[in-house]
């Protein structure tokens, strides 16, 4: 995994990790964070992380930021980032995109609107994925829909 993260992940790039950093245990956290080599990585908390989000023995000092969800916007393109998938979040009828882990679906990405999974495990070549190339290019060619279909209030607009 680490030598995966380091093969796309430089220095002095930003990673965005969603969650279940600690899934190895907690006396590997700082091993495992120690061998990445980038200097900035935000955490969103997986539900494996709760040593993390307790602080346990001050863990999140090396994390550049620790959260339950994280925004950002990058080519223009505002990103919703939360460890779970959801199938309605704000901004969806405007095509804000959704980010998520959790499910561990190998080979196996589910694209459902804008929403997808971006876990390692499920990329062909098992790593990070690029945000501008492999998730904004890639959603921004699907529709803007809800799981929920005609019952989602917030695609009112496009009715």
């Amino acid at each position: 995994i680490v030598n995966n993260i380091n093969s796309v992940v430089g220095k002095d790039d930003v990673l965005i990790h969603l969650g279940d950093f600690s899934f190895g245990g907690f006396e590997n956290i700082e091993n495992f964070r120690s061998r990445i080599n980038c200097n900035e990585i935000h955490l969103v908390f997986g539900n494996h992380d709760h040593h993390i989000e307790k602080n346990k023995d001050d863990i999140q000092r090396l994390f550049t930021s620790c959260q339950w969800f994280l925004q950002f916007t990058y080519f223009k393109k505002d990103i919703e980032c939360l460890h779970f998938p959801i199938v309605s979040w704000n901004g969806l009828n405007k095509g804000r995109i959704h980010v998520h882990g959790h499910t561990h679906l190998p080979n196996d990405k589910k694209v459902f609107g804008r929403r997808i999974d971006v876990g390692m495990d499920g990329h062909p070549e098992f790593r990070p994925y690029n945000v501008k190339e492999e998730i904004i290019d890639v959603l921004l060619r699907e529709p803007i829909k809800s799981q929920l279909w005609e019952l989602d209030h917030h695609l009112d607009e496009f009715n």
